[in-house]
């Protein structure tokens, strides 16, 4: 059998994090940020305008009734870095908003080219935007803008979307504190959660009828293939999304339909698993509105303003740094 050839541009970052996820005992698990390449960015924009996926389109209303009033809480010389910018759609009000203002400096933080891309053709119609974008984890994306921005300049660093809550509640206050440590006082954080709903609607919400979340969540398998030299049957392999009530979150796997033997040439490693057994490959945790606050709190910062979707279920909130 010919063995899958290997990428040109291997990442030992991802090898290792693969090899360390599929040995994890009990439960091996990978990344989230991996199911982001250029097809996994794309299959995402897909499920953002799914009927069942209401997260998007409640934080384009949220934000296209408040942006001129979020923009109001702000300093006046600010540049702005979004982590996770994806194709920039949702952030399109905001930008708009400060740039009616004053000329404004925007920095997308995405480890995927093809966001950044699908980014600047998104949002580089709006007058007096610069944008300048970093392929860059998030936390390294934000030190280099950090560094960079003028004295005096102040810094909003937009975390929107639900991806806090793809961190565990511990890990999530522990990113909110390593983003404070490379803030100054005054500068601000505007945090996109989540909320709690009906579970049927939650994981509707992550397995849609028409399969695309399958297809995204496939799509880590046939990538570790393809950049990896992997040999995942992929029809070997469900797509499963479940709530975990004592974490409050969404949880997706990837569940074996048979046993099944992989080898994965650029982690050195072969991995087995027994029908129904599972990968792990992402959380989405739900959060209650006034939780924010003291988690806000904790990690340095004032919650100053937020704003609440109903119709679906979401906030936004301004953290400033203390």
């Amino acid at each position: 059998m010919t063995q899958p050839a290997l990428s040109q541009d291997v990442s030992p970052d991802f090898a290792a994090e693969v090899r360390a996820g599929l040995t994890h005992t009990p439960q091996k698990e990978l990344p989230s940020k991996y199911l982001y390449d250029e097809v996994g960015s794309a299959l995402f924009e897909v499920i953002t305008v799914l009927p069942e996926y209401g997260v998007t389109r409640a934080e384009e209303r949220l934000l296209t009734k408040h942006a001129a009033d979020i923009v109001a809480q702000l300093p006046h010389d600010v540049t702005v870095a979004e982590l996770g910018s994806g194709s920039g759609r949702k952030t399109r009000r905001i930008l708009e908003a400060l740039c009616k203002k004053r000329p404004t400096s925007y920095c997308p933080i995405e480890i995927s080219r093809t966001a950044l891309q699908l980014c600047r053709r998104e949002l580089g119609d709006i007058e007096r935007i610069s944008i300048v974008g970093y392929e860059r984890d998030y936390l390294a994306g934000l030190a280099e803008v950090s560094k960079k921005r003028a004295s005096g300049e102040r810094l909003l660093v937009l975390f929107l979307g639900s991806t806090i809550g793809n961190f565990s509640r511990l890990a999530a206050t522990r990113f909110l504190r390593a983003i404070r440590s490379m803030l100054a006082p005054g500068d601000a954080l505007l945090l996109g959660t989540d909320l709690e709903k009906p579970v049927p609607v939650l994981v509707a919400a992550y397995d849609d009828a028409i399969g695309v979340t399958a297809s995204f969540n496939l799509n880590l398998l046939a990538r570790i293939n393809r950049e990896l030299g992997g040999d995942f049957p992929l029809d070997a392999f469900q797509h499963v999304a479940r709530f975990n009530p004592d974490a409050r979150s969404i949880e997706m796997h990837l569940r074996a339909r048979r046993p099944v033997t992989a080898h994965i040439r650029a982690a050195q490693l072969t991995v087995t698993l027994e029908e129904g057994e599972t990968i792990w490959t992402e959380s989405s945790h739900k959060y209650r509105a006034e939780e924010v606050p003291a988690i806000a709190d904790d990690a340095g910062f004032a919650c100053s303003h937020q704003w609440v979707e109903r119709e679906w279920g979401f906030a936004e909130s301004l953290l400033v740094a203390q």
